[in-house]
């Protein structure tokens, strides 16, 4: 162990490539000829950048650079996670060291190592053209001139105005995954988004509004927001829900919107399809793969690429290849999506949906892209099935228990009265069961669409897309005064 500590390896600070081959196989090596069963390398730098615009003015920038390294031991089962800064060969060596002891696992004196072979370098960067994306991305100022322009551009559209808030961000990593199985990939991952809020106020009447967006892979995504556009809807929700009645609390049948309106699938059941929901026996659909678990009119897929999708990954933290997933086909259970960790634990395939917010997590079974598959029905198809019910255009936020309970405010929603969309409501919540409501989810519309969001779980906060077409649940729990 000594010798190889001494020997000058030369790793490239600037970028992973080809040079860290030699160093990482050595110590892949060692894992295994210590007794490892498998040992794998998460090496990721980062640059952040965000701004932050409040009713005209700049009231935060903030940069951040990150480099560091983690490694996973897994000996039988059981694995374990070690993370550090110092990417020099001493560095990597320690952790490595550490995660070996946690298995009570150490290099007999004199023990050949043999070196792992890796596959040669499987380089996204290369295949997808990635190499420049940092440098293509908007300055920090023109990131804070486009914000500005949208904060702007909300001040003077909308009516009854207390306050405008503007924020965006970029991040860039560069990730490199070395593994006693053979792998050796690298990859470059690009996340912007801009949120914008207002905040409405005339007498005792209140309301607010937001719209996220967010893009994968687009390092010119600040330079081509459509802040009239974006401005515009704000305005006129806000209009609508400020002096908007309350609802009447009670059972109703209710039509999601499409993008966003996917967050409750993505809450309620998506986490409760990750196996390290099984792994702590906290899902109900835990033995239900093949059976029936939502209305046959209930399709839904997680997938691992989808063009410009904020949840897209070409490979993920384990470096398996991104996959498209089919998680609900006409209400019938048919996958999981399983990490390493959980293939290990539950016996379910790879889906190569193993992520992690940085290199200070392993990573988990955690959700991509995902979304309820478009149906036949239109919107009018819906709204004229409906005597009483309502309309829930846009949500806010909301809460999900381990089972699948879950509330969900709705920040603009209307009335359907006689199979017409009559007039906005205000102070509504979705409560709800989800095994329960996605036996309900009667109609899929035709206009599939998708939204930004962000995911957190045991593997930190995560990029995500949730999405569906608008859909039609027969009764739900709403609540309101």
């Amino acid at each position: 162990m000594d010798n190889i500590s001494q020997k000058n390896h030369i790793m490239h600070a600037a970028s992973f490539d080809n040079t860290w081959r030699e160093p990482l196989s050595i110590l892949l090596g060692i894992g295994r000829a210590a007794g490892a069963d498998f040992i794998e390398f998460f090496l990721q730098r980062g640059n952040y950048l965000s701004a932050l615009i409040e009713n005209g003015q700049v009231t935060a920038i903030n940069p951040a650079l990150s480099l560091g390294a983690g490694v996973r031991v897994f000996k039988g089962k059981e694995d374990c996670y070690v993370s550090t800064n110092d990417l020099s060969f001493k560095g990597l060596k320690i952790i490595l060291e550490k995660a070996l002891n946690i298995h009570a696992l150490n290099l007999e004196h004199n023990r050949i190592i043999p070196e792992i072979n890796l596959e040669p370098l499987r380089d996204y960067v290369e295949i997808k053209e990635k190499s420049n994306w940092l440098a293509q991305c908007s300055s920090v100022r023109e990131l804070c001139d486009s914000l500005m322009q949208m904060n702007l551009a909300q001040q003077k559209s909308t009516k009854h105005l207390q306050s405008a808030t503007t924020n965006g961000f970029r991040d860039w990593q560069e990730v490199l995954v070395a593994s006693s199985e053979g792998i050796f990939a690298r990859d470059i991952r690009l996340n912007q988004s801009l949120s914008t809020q207002v905040f409405c106020e005339d007498g005792a009447h209140r309301t607010s509004s937001h719209i996220r967006s967010g893009d994968a892979a687009n390092p010119n995504f600040f330079r081509k927001i459509n802040t009239q556009e974006i401005s515009e809807k704000l305005a006129e929700s806000s209009g609508h829900m400020l002096h908007a009645d309350f609802i009447s609390s009670g059972n109703y049948p209710v039509i999601l919107a499409n993008q966003f309106g996917g967050v409750i699938f993505h809450e309620a059941c998506g986490h409760l399809l990750e196996t390290t929901a099984i792994q702590r026996n906290s899902t109900p659909f835990l033995d239900k793969k093949g059976e029936k678990i939502a209305h046959e009119n209930l399709t839904a897929w997680d997938e691992g690429s989808w063009e410009n999708g904020f949840g897209s990954i070409d490979m993920d933290d384990e470096g398996m290849p991104a996959q498209k997933t089919l998680l609900i086909e006409n209400g019938i259970l048919r996958n999981f999506l399983c990490d390493r960790a959980g293939h290990l634990l539950t016996g379910h395939p790879r889906t190569g949906s193993g992520r992690r917010q940085n290199y200070t997590f392993a990573p988990a079974s955690r959700m991509r892209n995902t979304y309820i598959a478009h149906g036949n029905y239109s919107k009018e198809d819906m709204f004229s099935s409906i005597d009483k019910g309502i309309y829930c255009k846009k949500l806010g936020g909301g809460s999900v228990g381990s089972t699948g309970d879950f509330n969900f405010a709705v920040e603009e929603a209307w009335l359907i009265e006689n199979g017409k969309v009559t007039k906005p409501v205000k102070g509504a919540t979705l409560i709800g069961q989800a095994p329960e409501v996605m036996q309900r989810i009667s109609m899929s519309g035709n206009d599939l669409e998708i939204s930004a969001g962000f995911c957190g779980s045991v593997s930190g906060s995560v990029y995500v897309t949730v999405g569906q077409p608008h859909i039609k649940v027969d009764s739900i729990t709403v609540g309101g005064r």
